[in-house]
């Protein structure tokens, strides 16, 4: 028992800075949040490393301080991105031309 919560724990450690599955995006949401990330991460919301974590295969979160980055891949392979910040502020974010 001992040795399988351990490697669990070190299961769950391990996902937690880079999500490799997260795709390449560029966008801006609301409340002066810029948010991207590189193929395979990390994401980085206003220039800052964020902490991210798979839910699954097409749905990944990142989060900073006040803020909860959710990222789905749609299955035409198209990203979303969603914001959820303080005093329940939400919304969806656009994407950011290059």
């Amino acid at each position: 028992m001992k040795k399988t919560l351990s490697l669990a724990t070190l299961l769950l450690l391990a996902g937690g800075a880079h999500a490799e599955g997260i795709p390449a995006f560029n966008v801006d949401c609301s409340d002066n949040l810029a948010v991207s990330a590189d193929q395979g991460g990390p994401v980085l919301i206003n220039g800052k490393e964020a902490k991210t974590r798979t839910v699954n295969e097409r749905f990944f979160e990142a989060k900073a301080a006040d803020v909860t980055i959710s990222i789905s891949i749609s299955d035409d392979e198209s990203v979303v991105v969603s914001y959820t910040g303080k005093h329940g502020a939400n919304g969806i974010c656009t994407s950011v031309d290059d």
